[in-house]
């Protein structure tokens, strides 16, 4: 079970609480005892392609084909997407 602070708690061991993270372990936020949040450490750097399509197939970013057999189609052309996608990329 994830430990558990009010919002008080949190603020005044803040520190703490960052500790607890930084080492692995989830925390629960609550707000007059109803819980409202939870921090939780990020998830490391994909290391492989194959990693890196499962997460953004996990995020709803990319969807698998229903045949992965099937030839690659080019889709409609837009004005300015190449553009917009470099954009994207550079958050």
């Amino acid at each position: 079970m994830n430990p558990v602070y009010s919002t008080y708690e949190a603020k005044a061991r803040f520190s703490e609480v960052i500790r607890l993270v930084r080492e692995g372990t989830a925390v629960t936020i609550t707000y007059r005892g109803d819980p409202v949040a939870e921090m939780r450490p990020l998830a490391p750097e994909a290391t492989s392609i194959d990693e890196h399509f499962a997460q953004l197939e996990k995020r709803g970013i990319v969807v698998p084909a229903a045949d992965p057999h099937s030839p690659l189609r080019a889709g409609p052309r837009i004005p300015g997407g190449l553009a917009r996608f470099f954009a994207d990329r550079n958050e």
